[in-house]
């Protein structure tokens, strides 16, 4: 709103160059903070992504532990959409913030020294953990939920401003369906399922 104020200012003032400028800026930043609806999938079993963005590693925590928790991580560029949701339905355990550093989101480090918020949620007889990691640009994380709050899968939980990145972290036992490098949509695509 700010640079639609100062767009109009500059063109009273006959300032057409600031005008445009200014006007770019305010239609990227519309462009960056829009929040479309999704069609969450009814199927219970389903996990879904909490993020838009593209799959760039699927791995144990631990690769020697067979049964070891899986990370799925999801990096979201300036062109995706931001707004963060929630994988199953269930109560939010906990949420840690961490500060940390402003590492690329696309490398593998980002997950253990970047900004964060860390959450957990239980749902369906299981923990899942999902992580909103800051970028490069991402000076930010949002998280607008409460410990004890219930969410259903597919509601809005946050965002994450600027390029990021989201870890979602699985239990053991968990069917992963989503593959590297594949693209993504928030409460929308199909992540996981949960053993019936």
């Amino acid at each position: 709103m700010a640079f639609v104020v100062i767009a109009g200012v500059s063109l009273v003032i006959d300032w057409r160059g600031i005008a445009v400028a200014a006007l770019m800026v305010a239609a990227f930043m519309a462009f960056f903070f829009r929040d479309p609806e999704r069609l969450i999938p009814e199927d219970q079993q389903a996990i879904v992504s909490p993020a838009d963005g593209r799959v760039v590693r699927i791995e144990p925590l631990s690769p020697t532990d067979p049964s070891s928790p899986v990370r799925i991580s999801i990096f979201l560029s300036l062109f995706d959409v931001h707004i963060n949701r929630a994988p199953i339905s269930g109560q939010i355990k906990d949420v840690t913030y961490r500060r940390g550093a402003f590492k690329a989101a696309f490398r593998d480090v980002a997950s253990e020294v970047n900004e964060q918020s860390i959450v957990t949620m239980e749902g369906h007889g299981l923990e899942i953990t999902f992580k909103q990691i800051a970028g490069v640009l991402a000076r930010r994380v949002v998280f607008r939920k409460r410990v004890g709050e219930r969410v259903a899968k597919g509601e809005r939980v946050g965002l994450i401003k600027f390029g990021s990145r989201v870890d979602v972290i699985l239990p053991p036992g968990v069917q992963v369906v989503a593959t590297v490098g594949e693209k993504v949509y928030g409460g929308t695509s199909i992540i996981a399922r949960i053993p019936s």
